[in-house]
């Protein structure tokens, strides 16, 4: 079968009506992702193009610019959550936990959800094995946290055609590297449903800054459409939020105040449930069982 196949086209129109918890309009989601970029590799992603066109490793900036990061943008980031007691899904590569112990000890005293992300940082369909990766991942998460990782972030939103049951096979029950609905939805494996919960691309500030290269307000008046359109059509049927957030991107200096600003313009709703990954899931899957009966 066709991994396409296996995610049945739904139109947004003729989803069933959905109820947030505590008659709340729209549910928010904010995914903050730690990631450990080798400096003995190439980088997934740079800011400077190689001097002379000749590539370098160590490449000593681009992998101190995501090292910034992890030391001075997360600890931005996480200010702006924690004093605005907004619940954060921390997607976290396995190695993180004990590479860079005191951010992840950060996100555990705060209460996040840890959301695989893979072991290390790179591509799923790299992996020589995937099945052992994926148990590594979580197997490191339950240590450091003591308790499994219900959900999963692949780097790069990377799969393969055996991703979907290899996480499920591990326990994994929502993922997010599905960006095709403002809703959750059901795929079947061969261990049971895994629950797609509703990403973002667009409202990602690797894209609207390491790939598209906009201005720092950017983020802020494209996060205020988002989520002014969304709120408007929730008045139909609920709508899921994403805004995903890099330590080393927007976690910087001239960008931070940006987020901070969104996070307060969504804030001022009163009608508004932020909520984790997992907790997305668990609603759907309930509210789904509710409207089968």
């Amino acid at each position: 079968m066709a991994i396409t196949d296996r995610v049945p086209y739904q139109a947004i129109v003729d989803r069933p009506r959905l109820k947030l918890p505590g008659g709340k309009r729209i549910a928010v989601w904010v995914i903050l992702n730690a990631e450990e970029w080798r400096i003995e590799l190439p980088m997934p992603r740079t800011v400077l193009s190689p001097p002379m066109g000749k590539a370098l490793l160590p490449d000593v900036p681009n992998w101190s610019w995501h090292e910034y990061g992890l030391r001075a943008g997360f600890w931005r980031q996480h200010e702006a959550l924690v004093a605005r007691g907004i619940p954060a899904t921390f997607a976290v590569n396995g190695k993180v936990c004990t590479s860079y112990a005191r951010v992840s000890e950060a996100a555990l005293d705060a209460g996040w959800e840890f959301m695989g992300h893979g072991y290390l940082q790179g591509p799923m369909h790299k992996l020589e094995d995937q099945r052992g990766e994926i148990a590594q991942a979580v197997d490191a998460i339950e240590r450091f946290c003591g308790k499994r990782p219900r959900s999963w972030e692949s780097p790069g939103l990377t799969e393969t055609e055996e991703t979907l049951d290899l996480l499920r096979e591990a326990g994994i029950e929502y993922v997010a590297d599905w960006v095709i609905d403002d809703l959750p939805q059901e795929i079947d494996t061969p261990f049971g449903a895994i629950t797609t919960i509703p990403y973002t691309v667009e409202l990602n500030d690797i894209t609207v800054f390491a790939l598209q290269n906009h201005e720092s307000d950017v983020f802020l008046t494209r996060g205020k459409e988002q989520f002014s359109r969304l709120y408007n059509e929730a008045r139909d049927n609920a709508r899921v939020m994403a805004i995903s957030i890099h330590p080393y991107i927007t976690g910087v200096p001239h960008r931070i105040g940006y987020l901070e600003r969104l996070f307060d313009h969504i804030c001022s709703y009163d009608d508004v449930a932020w909520m984790t990954a997992s907790e997305i899931g668990d609603w759907y899957c309930a509210e789904m069982a509710r409207l089968r009966t």
